[in-house]
């Protein structure tokens, strides 16, 4: 059985040599695996919540799709597409918005942290957000489920994301009483490469320290090598190598070989010019021959577009059928077929309508669950657990537990105390109003008792 892997790319900027390093390499690496069904797409909606630039996304979305098939990537292996031309994705992302609690939404951190930067500056708390930047998260699960993605390579900073995800699809498969969704799994890669820029941080284009990719050919390439920040050692000093950009950046393209002959070299006296000098004659030989490719294709897009349409195809070819289905689940049926359906479809889906317990795990590796209410509102979250066994033994145990004995009120808010060990508490977004979460606990923990 293969294993359905998504990968997403915002199409607002040019690919730089931390993108290679620390996301495409090891996505189209991937990709070329036994059992793995990739799926790769240009974010060009997403692109359009942080940018309002139409020339600067149209030039991205050029760029990052040659970029992509320059460093190798198969699309006659993959499924390669633009999300704009799959209009199933926003359909869904619709189905999807309308079963999701505003109160998830309110807990997404680019939400909050755009909320607090207003805070800080004294204006209302909303001021420029976007209802774009607000549902973010419900148009990433509709990417995600559309083509029931398994496993989704992301970086920490979108884990709460994906847990969304998670939460959206169970939320829909529960109200509409089927699996409709698999419920996508998080991959976080621990050893994805972290390239230092020009100044030694983080290589990133917020800090202007990038080292081109392709853009600018060779000279460019050069040139930004030569500016890399070293110490102060003439030639002939021996060079602290663990402490060095420029070996940091040669071992991350690097054979181990190679990377304990650059470090002799750089140990035994090296000079930083010749050190520079050496990088980018390694850099150069790895990267011309897909610059190479980069440039013919950024000459001919019309290839690209047929690359992309032929994708679209591809993608659609599931897209279609499976949207069709959901249409019918949600009610929106032909009118031959909706006056078929009959009250014991409705007395069903009205059954499936309920709190629940969802249970996922975190970015830490620990076990936990969320206590949901009928409408999608979180009203418990879980301590950490190390086994999923325990968490799924405290879960049976809150159904079993009268909830008033379990249930406490505190200053922050409430908890679930159990053997005076506090195992759950109430998440952030109903801290404060103590007797009205305890209240509505307590009715989904009997609802649940009852089942």
């Amino acid at each position: 059985m293969n294993t359905r892997v998504l990968t997403g790319i915002t199409t607002t900027g040019t690919p730089h040599l931390g993108n290679y390093a620390g996301a495409i390499r090891p996505a189209v690496q991937a990709s070329t695996q036994p059992g793995v069904d990739a799926f790769f797409f240009l974010a060009d909606y997403h692109a359009l919540i942080k940018c309002d630039d139409p020339a600067r996304v149209a030039r991205s979305r050029l760029e990052i799709a040659a970029t992509w098939l320059a460093v190798g990537l198969d699309p006659e292996r993959v499924t390669f597409y633009r999300q704009s031309d799959i209009p199933e994705i926003p359909e869904l992302s619709w189905l999807l918005t309308c079963v999701t609690a505003k109160g998830l939404m309110n807990r997404a951190h680019a939400y909050k942290a755009s909320v607090d930067q207003n805070v800080a500056k004294n204006v209302d708390p909303d001021d420029g957000i976007t209802m774009g930047l607000f549902s973010y998260p419900i148009l990433m699960a509709a990417d995600i489920v559309m083509f029931n993605a398994n496993k989704v390579p992301v970086g920490r900073d979108q884990i709460q994301h994906l847990e969304m995800a998670r939460d959206i699809a169970q939320r829909f498969n529960h109200l509409y009483g089927r699996e409709y969704f698999s419920l996508p799994e998080v991959v976080i890669e621990e050893d994805v490469a972290t390239l230092p820029g020009l100044d030694g941080r983080k290589m990133s284009k917020s800090y202007n320290n990038t080292i081109p990719l392709f853009e600018g050919g060779k000279s460019a390439l050069r040139a930004s090598v030569m500016r890399i920040v070293t110490d102060s050692r003439e030639p002939g000093q021996p060079k602290d190598a663990e402490s060095s950009h420029l070996y940091t950046l040669y071992r991350a393209f690097a054979t181990s070989e190679q990377s304990t002959a650059f470090r002799q070299q750089l140990e035994a006296g090296m000079g930083w010019g010749d050190a520079k000098q050496a990088l980018f004659e390694h850099l150069e030989n790895l990267l011309a021959p897909m610059r190479e490719k980069y440039v013919d294709l950024m000459a001919n897009p019309g290839r690209i577009e047929d690359i992309l349409q032929a994708g679209a195809a591809k993608a659609r070819k599931l897209a279609v059928p499976f949207m069709q289905e959901l249409r019918e689940a949600v009610g929106l049926r032909t009118l031959g077929a909706a006056a078929t359906a009959g009250k014991s479809a409705q007395g069903k889906k009205e059954k499936s309508k309920g709190a629940r317990f969802v249970s996922f795990r975190d970015e830490d590796g620990g076990f936990r669950f969320r206590l949901l209410a009928a409408d999608g509102e979180e009203l418990l979250l879980s301590q950490r657990f190390a086994d999923p066994k325990e968490a799924g033994a405290l879960m049976r145990r809150l159904q079993s537990e009268p909830a008033d004995s379990v249930l406490q009120a505190h200053a922050q808010g409430y908890a679930v105390v159990i053997d005076g060990v506090t195992v759950a508490t109430a998440p952030e977004g109903v801290q404060g109003e103590p007797a009205a979460g305890i209240a509505r606990t307590r009715e989904a923990l009997l609802s649940l008792a009852q089942e």
